[in-house]
């Protein structure tokens, strides 16, 4: 089968930067590659984050600063990343077979219709989610939430081939106007997560927190939600990872629940770490009121370690949770619901953790990123050998492709 050339554009990348997206277009990459296709990441300048890839990155523009104080994303960096994208697809309109270009932010897709219009590149456009009009108000305010959301849907309406991950976004997708193709993946699950699973209990037991400290993710709510579990479970402590514009809500939150003898923050760790406190924590608590597929959920049942997550209407991560197989939901942030959960999960124990790494041991056979690949790589078609030849020419004419 003949190789592909296929450009991810994202204006991310890991582990510079260790979000989610971040890590599913990384591992997009390296799937492809591994696979022989040629693969180009477009992205900005992340310094040493390139070394050791085994795909191309290219910076199509400087480094971004890409959040403001409060943690919602600044759209002079989306707007200077997209308008570069823009110009570098502008200018290799054929060197590419297809584009996977980020739905977030949204002016990544103008600018690769404006720059492939008419061309025989295929554009894929990946959602890492699918905001409603109050959701992008409530991140970004009345003015540019509501700018955010009608660029949004003007972005869906122009997506010829939309991917999603979740059941919650491929709705809203719809929702929101897609009349193009709908590739709902069965899953992000990289399979290089090779671990040993701990199935015993740690003592004494510790809750842990994975993630950036931002207002949906509803980090500040955590300290008090165990100090209520602690009611039954006294030896219970908790490790909150990560920083952000949050943390000193969250600080506050420690000092006022007394929770700082038997609370630890030690910010971003190393990946060594994170992995050993995954294994080690009796469960993940994952309050984030969105999320588009929720992988950290994933990591932690690969260690088998159950998470117990909150319901809520943006949040996708919860289509992941068996409750009593692999975790519980929450029904709200409140101290004393989410702690409930937190007992639970804590107090079943081995037999829990035995059954969450069961959970994704059958997970990891059919939900992962290589089967997601599988569909993407389907709907891009095969070039033919003429049109290879028309661009090695064109390239060996003037230096970059015509």
């Amino acid at each position: 089968m003949s190789s592909l050339r296929i450009a991810i554009a994202y204006d991310c990348l890991f582990p510079a930067t260790t979000g989610g997206g971040e890590r599913q277009y990384r591992a997009f990459a390296e799937e492809l590659a591994r696979r022989g296709h040629d693969v180009t990441y477009l992205t900005a300048d992340w310094g040493a984050a390139a070394d050791e890839a085994s795909f191309s990155v290219e910076e199509v523009c400087g480094p971004l600063r890409l959040y403001d104080e409060r943690g919602v994303r600044r759209s002079a960096a989306a707007a200077s990343y997209a308008h570069r994208l823009y110009r570098r697809l502008r200018r290799d309109r054929t060197r590419f077979d297809a584009v996977i270009v980020s739905g977030l932010p949204v002016l990544n897709v103008f600018a690769a219709r404006a720059a492939l219009r008419g061309s025989p590149t295929r554009i894929l456009v990946d959602y890492l989610e699918v905001w409603g009009r109050t959701q992008w108000r409530d991140y970004a305010g009345l003015l540019t939430g509501s700018v955010g959301w009608a660029l949004q849907r003007a972005a869906i309406a122009l997506t010829p081939i939309a991917t999603c991950h979740s059941q919650l976004s491929a709705r809203r997708l719809r929702a929101e106007g897609l009349r193009g193709e709908l590739l709902l993946s069965p899953g992000l699950i990289d399979k290089e997560i090779d671990v040993t699973p701990r199935l015993e209990r740690t003592d004494p037991p510790f809750a842990l927190y994975v993630g950036r400290h931002i207002p949906d993710k509803r980090v500040e709510h955590v300290p008090a939600a165990v100090a209520a579990a602690r009611e039954s479970v006294s030896d219970l402590r908790l490790v909150i990872l990560g920083e952000g514009s949050s943390t000193a809500a969250v600080r506050e939150a420690v000092d006022g629940t007394a929770a700082d003898p038997w609370t630890r923050m030690p910010g971003f760790v190393s990946e060594r770490e994170l992995h050993d406190l995954l294994g080690r924590a009796a469960c993940l608590v994952h309050p984030s009121r969105r999320e588009g597929y929720g992988l950290v959920v994933v990591e932690a049942a690969a260690h088998g370690t159950p998470s117990v997550l909150v319901a809520d209407d943006g949040n996708a991560a919860t289509e992941l949770i068996e409750p009593g197989v692999n975790g519980y939901i929450a029904a709200s942030v409140e101290p004393g619901t989410l702690g409930e959960a937190i007992v639970r999960a804590v107090e079943q124990g081995d037999e829990l953790r035995r059954t969450t790494r069961a959970w994704y041991e059958k997970a990891v056979e059919d939900r992962t990123i290589a089967r997601t690949i599988d569909a993407i790589l389907a709907a891009i078609p095969r070039p033919d050998s003429s049109r290879r030849r028309t661009r090695r020419a064109g390239k060996d004419l003037d230096g970059r492709s015509s």
